[in-house]
């Protein structure tokens, strides 16, 4: 079974997004880390926003994000939503092509659970499973880590002497 190339798409470019930790990423940006065309991802976010993935701001400074949180996403959820369909063979929906042993096909029904496993395995996954190895992900895809702020010794101090009467914040 092969995934079509729009599927594809739509999985990096979600990828792309989870790992973007300030947020939001262009098209062309992510369309250059990938070496993909930018045409293509631009009906992808398209419709990754319609189903509710992908968030757009527009603007001078806007971009994409994730509309909601990684592991929120489920790959099998994701894989439904983008393959038009999932006709493996001609006697599947929405097919449905006449076939002269129909009624006693062993092999339709193989299949059928052959494609039933394999959406249910990916299932298993979230989007944030997907990004797990994630500093050598961010480094191939070029996307530069963002920093959490740096404190000063002074106000580490502060925030240590406001807790010292031993009550949790």
């Amino acid at each position: 079974m092969r995934l079509t190339v729009y599927t594809d798409y739509a999985l990096r470019m979600l990828m792309y997004l989870a790992l973007k930790d300030d947020g939001l990423a262009t098209i062309e940006e992510i369309a250059q880390s990938y070496g993909i065309s930018k045409n293509h991802l631009m009906k992808v976010a398209h419709q990754l926003g319609v189903a509710g993935y992908v968030d757009t701001v527009r603007g001078r400074n806007g971009g994409l994000r994730l509309a909601k949180p990684a592991k929120a996403i489920g790959l099998g959820e994701v894989v439904r939503h983008t393959e038009p369909d999932m006709a493996i063979v001609m006697c599947f929906e929405p097919i449905n092509a006449d076939c002269a042993v129909l009624p006693y096909c062993v092999l339709r029904k193989a299949l059928a659970r052959a494609r039933d496993a394999f959406v249910d395995v990916l299932d298993n996954y979230t989007l944030s499973d997907l990004v797990k190895p994630r500093a050598p992900l961010q480094t191939m895809l070029s996307i530069e880590a963002v920093k959490p702020p740096r404190t000063s010794a002074k106000t580490r101090a502060q925030g240590q002497a406001g807790n010292r009467g031993g009550l949790k914040r």
